[in-house]
């Protein structure tokens, strides 16, 4: 089966011991793709290995790493946060290492995940911009804005890259129901919550079968 192109081959997962991280594993195991499953310290993600998922040490700041690690995969999934440095020092380094690891490795296909914060509402504003918008989330918000403009504008016609983004109510809890709604650049009309399963879901149909390109994907689980 060809790496780069159609169903099957290989993905490769930053941020792979997170809990989106590993929902997007564990749903790419499921489908059968090969999992090469990226986190800071192996030593403390043990059960990420076996039934496909080839555990490994790497850094998603790194362009080096990134391109070392993703050889021979058709596409890449960002799902790490870093929670010790500011929000858009590391949303920006990732997606300047990204842009160039993935490039020099020959992935042609990236999907990272964003905050809702960042999305339009119903009156046309984005959620952060609002007057009562909290300040301690701000500098969270910025460094996902920041990263979708790094990709913007550093992204070469070789990488297919979208940003699937959850609603709010982000919760392993949530009820799994096998579906999602989206919409483009603005909150999912109707409630806003979505399982983990189900947003893992949405990114590897994204993979799988690619029908947005360079956006904000919106994704909120079906009612």
């Amino acid at each position: 089966m060809d790496e780069t192109s159609g169903t099957g081959g290989k993905i490769v997962v930053f941020g792979a011991g997170g809990r989106v991280g590993r929902a997007v594993v564990a749903e790419a195991a499921a489908r059968g793709l090969g999992v090469t499953a990226v986190v800071r310290d192996p030593a403390r993600h043990p059960d990420l290995a076996g039934g496909g998922v080839e555990l490994v040490r790497g850094d998603a700041t790194d362009a080096v790493s990134v391109a070392a690690l993703s050889a021979g995969h058709r596409a890449a999934v960002h799902a790490s946060a870093r929670l010790d440095v500011p929000s858009e020092e590391h949303y920006t380094a990732t997606a300047l290492a990204l842009l160039a690891g993935l490039a020099e490795a020959g992935v042609g296909r990236l999907v990272t995940l964003g905050i809702a914060t960042t999305l339009e509402g119903p009156d046309g504003v984005r959620l952060m911009d609002a007057p009562d918008f909290p300040a301690a989330w701000r500098a969270f918000s910025q460094g996902h804005v920041a990263e979708f403009e790094a990709l913007a504008a550093g992204a070469g016609p070789g990488l297919d890259w979208l940003m699937v983004v959850p609603p709010l109510e982000l919760d392993r809890e949530a009820e799994v129901t096998g579906g999602y709604r989206t919409a483009v650049g603005r909150v999912v009309d109707g409630p806003g919550r979505i399982s983990h399963a189900d947003l893992a879901r949405a990114v590897l149909d994204e993979i799988e079968v690619p029908r947005h390109s360079r956006v904000l994907l919106a994704v909120a689980g079906d009612l």
